[in-house]
């Protein structure tokens, strides 16, 4: 079961710390290489936890409301690439709107608390794939672009090319004349 407040703690603590904000950069840029946001829904996925950075893998756990879940077939796609995915079902822990007075936790200001059943996605990626798609993705970013040679003017073959003797020199025709 997850709590809205927890998720905000950690959304904080990966924006207040620039190393875990580059791993989880680094971890949705496989997500995009690996074509993963083709697949349904995957777009639509929040952060629930992580990373959470070990010796040789990160993992990170996303959240979709239960009506949409992500397509199992993207999950399938980053198995070819040694990943781990985690399917579950859980409940998300989020405060009502207040909008009439049962809407009231008894003794306090505050709304009652619903649980929402979404699907939590935990993904484990290998370090060393982040790493070979990260420098895939510098050695992209500062090549220079291909120089293309401009295309060559087209000739005709010598036969088909007619030569002045065959054409005449207006000049020689004009000279004649007078």
């Amino acid at each position: 079961m997850h709590d809205v407040l927890d998720i905000v703690k950690n959304i904080e603590n990966v924006f207040g710390s620039n190393t875990s904000f580059q791993v989880l950069k680094d971890f949705e840029r496989v997500l995009d290489h690996l074509d993963i946001y083709v697949y349904a829904n995957w777009m639509e996925g929040e952060v629930v936890e992580g990373p959470n950075i070990e010796r040789h893998w990160v993992t990170c756990s996303f959240m979709w409301p239960e009506e949409e879940m992500p397509d199992p077939m993207g999950g399938k796609r980053l198995l070819d690439y040694d990943c781990k995915v985690r399917y579950s079902k859980s409940h998300l822990v989020v405060p009502r709107k207040i909008e009439e007075p049962n809407d009231i936790r008894p003794g306090t200001k505050k709304g009652k608390l619903d649980r929402l059943p979404v699907w939590v996605v935990e993904i484990q990626m290998p370090k060393k794939l982040m790493a070979d798609i990260y420098t895939g993705y510098m050695g992209d970013a500062f090549e220079p672009p291909e120089q293309t040679a401009p295309p060559a003017e087209e000739t005709q073959p010598a036969d088909d090319m007619a030569t002045d003797e065959d054409m005449g020199d207006p000049m020689d025709e004009e000279e004649a004349s007078v």
